[in-house]
């Protein structure tokens, strides 16, 4: 049969491009663009692997930066503290200062007015036994027409006066 002989003469040429097309292919495709595709994707796999890691160190040293500003912010908070500390009782203290050298002149102020107002009271209690004792010698003088001494008016005055 002739059908039969043209089978295998077809079929083996159909067989021998199929190799050949997919030994074309493979060349060009396996040989020629896959590798540059995998060293394409490899470069990009390391660039990616690179980044990462320096993304990495560069977190690190930020940390490390953070925790360094913490550092420096708190001891420049606590020097901050310290010295208004400081200000605050140095303000202290000369504010005491001031009140007790202002309290000394008001003790000084007063004590001087008291001793004036002493001196003037004593002032007016002699001058009010003067003033007694004359009227005393007048009214007795007026009403009896006695004579009576300065100092013995002043002693009754004296006597009456101070018990």
């Amino acid at each position: 049969m002739p059908q039969i002989e043209q089978v295998a003469a077809t079929y083996a040429s159909q067989l021998f491009w199929l190799l050949v097309t997919f030994g074309l292919a493979f060349l060009i495709v396996g040989r020629g663009m896959v590798p540059k595709i995998q060293s394409t994707m490899d470069s990009r796999d390391n660039q990616v692997a690179a980044d990462l890691k320096a993304a990495q160190a560069a977190r690190a040293e930020a940390d490390a930066d953070e925790a360094k500003w913490r550092a420096d912010e708190n001891a420049a908070r606590e020097r901050a503290r310290s010295t208004l500390a400081a200000a605050k009782e140095e303000a202290t203290r000369a504010t005491e200062a001031r009140l007790a050298a202002s309290d000394a002149d008001h003790a000084a102020r007063i004590e001087a007015a008291e001793a004036r107002i002493a001196a003037a009271s004593g002032a007016a209690a002699a001058e009010i036994e003067t003033v007694a004792a004359d009227a005393a010698r007048d009214i007795v003088a007026r009403l009896s027409g006695a004579n009576v001494t300065e100092d013995e008016a002043r002693g009754a005055v004296k006597a009456v006066l101070h018990g």
